[in-house]
């Protein structure tokens, strides 16, 4: 029989249309919809009307192991297909009624919780369930089948696997066969998982593979676990675990560690100092013959005996130690040691292991002077502080920078700081200089012991005799040049002037100083002569071919007389002056001036003739010359300031206290004057004011007149004192005289 929702699909869509009686169509043509309302006119039925399946002992409550099914052909979605699934009974009802349980909707049939529990202890090996379906949904009407399931109780034999042992790298044909699990229940699918994830599958009838080769230093166990489950995915019983080792090869050879910096070992370090410790590493199994590693020194070959080898290999630990050989600062060695598995036996694998070994300097050698004696060195006694005496020079033989640093010390001869020493940290030179002023008279000589040492802690043997230098040093007596009193002279003559006139006198900056002896240098015309001893300086002939302005100089040199080699020299400018056709123009004296004795730093100005018209006409200026007199010259000074003036000063450093009258040349052209500077030589006071000796002045009283004037006084005083007196006595005897009553009476108060 046909459903009626399928009849209404065959049908066609009616259409309405409206139409007059002449055939005008007024509406349509419209669709007309028509609904086909389903009856519940079919039954369901069951896909089978026996199902059978297997229920293995160990399944879970609540996990289906058959799924029924059912159809309805009436219209879906409605009430009229809405199936549910019912047991009816159980045969045989031991020993529970209900041992399974049915989910109504879905037709699931699985074993309750009392049916899990009692089905391990039921001898009963077969069960049969009349189940039942029903359209309607949930209502107590509507169309019923039933079916019958035969269930058969099955012994499990879902059971633990032993470990299986894989070797690794395995030349078989993948995916290789390596065990079975098997669930006794029907409706069976399987799921494997692998911790941590590896080659490995199960396939449907319970077959595990391995689908590639293991590696045994990657991973050495898998743990594989393997459920049954039915078709939606849910678990019969707990999973199967299977542990799977991974059998060692010796497919790995021992690595060596990465070579790293050099190790530094210490010269003279003692035989069995420990220089390294090789660690090799084996990726094969830990506990297996193929990663027991055990060492060997290749390189530097070994020799016999333990004291004639510089390195030495302990065979298991790896150890490298020192040898008896010593080793030597500086040296870079490069050792090379095998690193052999299999404990070194036949048929195993190895690997070169490098190590770098440096030895490293110690400061075993103290520094050392190349020369322990420098001298004797001549110094003159006025050598000044800071001059290099001597540079010494020491070396180390350590390797090391910081051990070749080195310490400088006087240790003797250097009492009074005298010298000093000046050096750089890291350099091997030490300057000897001098610190104070020689003195011959002190000490003619000194030797100076110069001590090294090394600035870091010395470990070999103490300072030996190299490490002291002896510096002889002599002092030579220096005898200052002789120091005239000037550093220049001047002087002014006229070419009139006949030989022998004086024309000044050279003397020694200090009168007590050593004698000298003077002589003229570059007299090329011989006009001037010089006392030997005096050091005058006179016209030696007459001035024939000089020219008045002209300039004519000279050299003075002054030699010591007990020490001819010191000598010094000065400049002597003679300047011409014409002739005087007439006797001199003598102008009014230069007003008086005073001067300090002993002298001081002042002076007189003196200046030029006033009164000369030419003065302010740009001609040239005056120049300024002490008289001829050797007194003059020999006590006084003159300087000139500029055209027209000029400064006097004395020359001496003490004269005698009075009035001087200082003659003055004053000339210009050939034109000359004659000043005569009055200058008043006292001594003075500490803010330099002269004090002058008082004499009589005109008009004022002499001693004997203020005497006699004082008694003069005195005695006018005491006549005046005595009038007093006598008028007062006089008084007194009148009183007395006077009768009794012409005595007022006294008033009372």
């Amino acid at each position: 029989m046909v459903p009626a929702w399928l009849w209404l699909l065959c049908f066609s869509i009616p259409q309405v249309t409206l139409e007059t009686e002449d055939g005008r169509v007024l509406w349509g043509p419209q669709p007309v919809l028509v609904h086909v309302k389903d009856e519940n006119d079919q039954v369901p039925h069951f896909s089978q009307a026996i199902y059978r399946a297997q229920l293995s002992q160990g399944t879970r409550p609540g996990i289906p192991f058959i799924f029924l099914e059912a159809s309805d052909q009436d219209e879906p979605g409605t009430a009229n297909s809405d199936l549910r699934f019912h047991i009816l009974s159980q045969a045989p009802a031991q020993p529970f009624p209900d041992m399974f349980q049915l989910e109504p909707q879905l037709g699931a049939l699985a074993l309750s919780p009392k049916g899990s529990t009692s089905l391990d202890h039921t001898l009963e090996g077969h069960y049969q369930l009349l189940v039942q379906v029903k359209d309607m949904g949930d209502q107590a009407s509507g169309h019923q089948a039933t079916a019958t399931i035969e269930v058969s109780i099955v012994e499990s034999i879902w059971v633990p696997l032993e470990p299986i042992h894989l070797a690794e790298n395995l030349r078989v044909l993948y995916p290789h066969h390596i065990a079975q699990v098997r669930w006794s229940g029907s409706d069976v699918h399987y799921h494997l998982e692998s911790h941590p994830p590896g080659p490995f599958d199960v396939d449907t009838e319970g077959n595990l593979y391995v689908t590639r080769e293991l590696d045994q230093e990657a991973q050495a166990e898998y743990l594989l676990q393997v459920w049954a489950q039915n078709s939606r995915g849910e678990d019969y019983a707990a999973p199967l675990e299977l542990h799977v080792l991974v059998m060692d090869e010796n497919d790995n050879p021992p690595v060596c560690p990465p070579r790293g910096p050099a190790v530094s070992i210490p010269e003279l370090s003692p035989a069995g100092t420990e220089v390294t410790r090789l660690s090799a590493e084996d990726a094969d199994s830990p506990s297996s013959p193929n990663s027991h590693i055990v060492y060997q020194l290749l390189s530097p070959e070994p020799e016999d005996g333990v004291e004639r080898r510089a390195f030495q290999v302990e065979t298991t630990s790896g150890i490298v130690t020192l040898g008896g050989l010593p080793l030597r600062a500086g040296q870079d060695i490069l050792l090379l040691v095998l690193a052999m598995d299999l404990a070194g036996t036949e048929g195993g694998l190895s690997s070169t292991c490098e190590v770098e070994v440096t030895v490293t300097d110690i400061n075993d050698h103290a520094p050392e002077f190349t020369t322990s004696q420098i001298g004797p060195i001549s110094l003159p006694e006025d050598v000044e502080p800071g001059t290099l005496v001597a540079t010494l020079t020491a070396t180390d033989a350590d390797l090391e920078p910081a051990f070749r640093l080195m310490d400088f010390a006087i240790e003797r001869g250097n009492t009074e700081g005298t010298f000093g020493l000046d050096w750089e940290p890291d350099s091997g030179h030490v300057q000897l200089r001098l610190c104070k002023n020689l003195s011959y008279e002190a000490a003619p000589s000194h030797e100076v012991v110069v001590v090294v040492r090394s600035v870091a802690e010395l470990l070999g043997p103490g300072p030996g005799p190299g490490a002291t230098a002896t510096v002889t040093v002599l002092v030579e007596r220096v005898i200052p040049p002789p120091k005239l009193d000037r550093e220049s002279y001047e002087a002014s003559v006229p070419i009139s002037a006949p030989a022998g006139s004086l024309l000044l006198t050279v003397q020694p900056s200090d009168p007590m100083s050593r004698p000298l002896r003077f002589s003229l240098v570059n007299d090329s015309e011989g006009w001037l002569c010089i006392e030997k001893v005096s050091g005058e300086v006179r016209t030696a002939q007459s001035l024939q071919g000089a020219q008045p302005g002209n300039i004519y100089t000279v050299f003075v040199e002054a030699q010591d007389a007990d020490e001819p080699r010191l000598s010094t020299s000065v400049p002597l400018v003679i300047h011409f002056l014409k002739a005087p056709p007439a006797p001199a123009l003598t102008p009014a004296p230069v007003p008086s001036r005073y001067l300090c004795t002993p002298r001081q730093d002042h002076g007189v100005i003196v200046s030029g003739p006033s009164e000369d018209p030419d003065l302010d006409s740009g001609h040239s200026p005056y120049r300024f010359a002490l008289g001829p007199n050797p007194t003059v010259q020999r006590d006084w000074r003159l300087q000139t300031l500029n055209g027209s003036h000029a400064y006097l000063t004395l020359a001496l450093h003490w004269v005698e206290p009075r009035e001087y009258i200082v003659p003055v040349v004053v000339s210009r052209n050939a034109q000359m004057w004659q000043l005569w500077v009055q200058v008043i030589v006292c001594r003075c006071n500490v803010e330099g004011q002269c004090m002058r000796k008082v004499g009589h002045m005109k008009g004022m009283p002499t001693k004997l007149s203020a005497v006699g004037i004082l008694v003069g006084t005195l005695v006018a005083i005491g006549i005046f004192l005595i009038l007093i007196f006598t008028h007062w006595t006089l008084s007194r005897k009148k009183d007395l005289d006077q009768p009794a009553d012409s005595v007022p009476l006294k008033a009372t108060v």
